[in-house]
């Protein structure tokens, strides 16, 4: 419930330890007007507790995300740093080629161009890699600085599987559903409030407890006893007024329920897109990697091939141009694999464990 753990203090009547003896006279909530206006108050503050509580969750999604970015990046570094090794390990070959007079100055300076291209990638790199760990630390509440690397997650082999069978009711614990949730309470309140107000005002009891006399002209059955109520207590019949005001306060209901539907409606969208995404990049990720493989073995053969004098240097840098770009793919499958795993979190209100109560 998302009101449970809120204190209740007398029941949500507060008073005066010290009453008057003269004219003191206490509203008796009759038909539930000051009870419903309290409920209507006590669902506003929990509905402003939940959106606290939904910008917490949305603190650890991005926390989590912007570590996962931190950790792509790195991996894209390593292989910016490995493709620039690569190329100088062909620049190399070729260059000592061209020194024995069985290589051309196009190969030595193709090879030299595609090494400084991948070398200047990594600066870059290593830039953006401080900016996403300054964003950490920020979120983290702590200066900007270095952030520690627990693991690799991207290098594993696939990111936490999610289980079978989570239930619809996990929903009921997304900030913006309880939110909405309170809110439909309150406009709900209101409604008994506007409704109340069409109903008179009284005393009980008038100068030392006795009876008042709007209550004894009720008592009676006066066939003036609501024109006599209304004229003792206080507004009964105001015009079109009222009705007004209730008419805006059932069309502000209105509103708040269908509020309440729209947002469930979304928040099953956006599960089933993480679910979907998840399923999807997966199978994107066991291809890519396959292709990956696929060019590592092509860029070894190609170059066995080219130090035995059976391929030209084309090939080698063909195989190589490929190999890289595909590595960087991956990385970016990988990453978002488990942004989806992340948007899921997101959308369930915080994963899908259940809660502890």
């Amino acid at each position: 419930n998302a009101a449970s753990g809120a204190p209740s203090y007398n029941n949500g009547v507060t008073g005066n330890t010290f009453i008057a003896a003269a004219g003191a006279s206490w509203e008796v909530d009759l038909w539930g007007r000051i009870r419903r206006l309290n409920e209507s108050a006590r669902a506003q503050y929990f509905a402003t507790q939940e959106a606290r509580r939904d910008v917490t969750t949305s603190l650890i999604s991005q926390v989590a995300q912007a570590y996962f970015q931190l950790v792509a990046l790195d991996e894209e570094l390593g292989i910016a740093r490995l493709a620039t090794n690569s190329y100088g390990d062909s620049f190399k070959l070729f260059s000592d080629r061209l020194n024995g007079g069985v290589a051309s100055r196009l190969e030595t300076s193709t090879a030299e161009a595609l090494e400084a291209t991948a070398a200047a990638t990594i600066p870059e790199l290593e830039r953006q890699i401080v900016v996403q760990e300054n964003l950490i630390s920020v979120l983290a509440g702590e200066n900007p600085g270095p952030v520690t690397r627990a693991g690799a997650p991207l290098k594993e082999p696939m990111p936490p599987d999610v289980p079978a069978g989570l239930p619809s009711s996990l929903l009921e614990r997304r900030p913006d559903i309880r939110e909405a949730e309170q809110l439909v309470r309150s406009a709900n309140a209101q409604v008994g409030v506007a409704e109340a107000s069409f109903l008179p005002q009284i005393d009980l009891t008038a100068l030392f407890g006795q009876v008042s006399p709007a209550l004894s002209t009720f008592t009676f059955g006066s066939a003036n006893a609501w024109n006599l109520a209304a004229s003792a207590s206080g507004p009964l019949f105001q015009g079109g007024q009222l009705v007004a005001q209730y008419r805006q306060v059932k069309a502000a209901w209105e509103q708040a329920r269908l509020q309440y539907q729209a947002t469930v409606l979304n928040a099953m969208e956006e599960v089933s897109d993480a679910l979907v995404a998840r399923q999807k990049l997966a199978e994107e990720r066991v291809q890519q990697a396959r292709a990956v493989d696929a060019y590592q073995e092509g860029t070894k053969v190609a170059m066995e091939r080219y130090r035995q004098g059976q391929a030209n240097y084309y090939e080698v840098l063909q195989e190589q141009q490929l190999l890289f770009p595909a590595e960087d793919t991956l990385v970016q499958t990988k990453l978002n694999q488990v942004l989806a795993i992340v948007q899921l979190y997101r959308a369930l209100g915080g994963g899908w464990t259940p809660e502890a109560h």
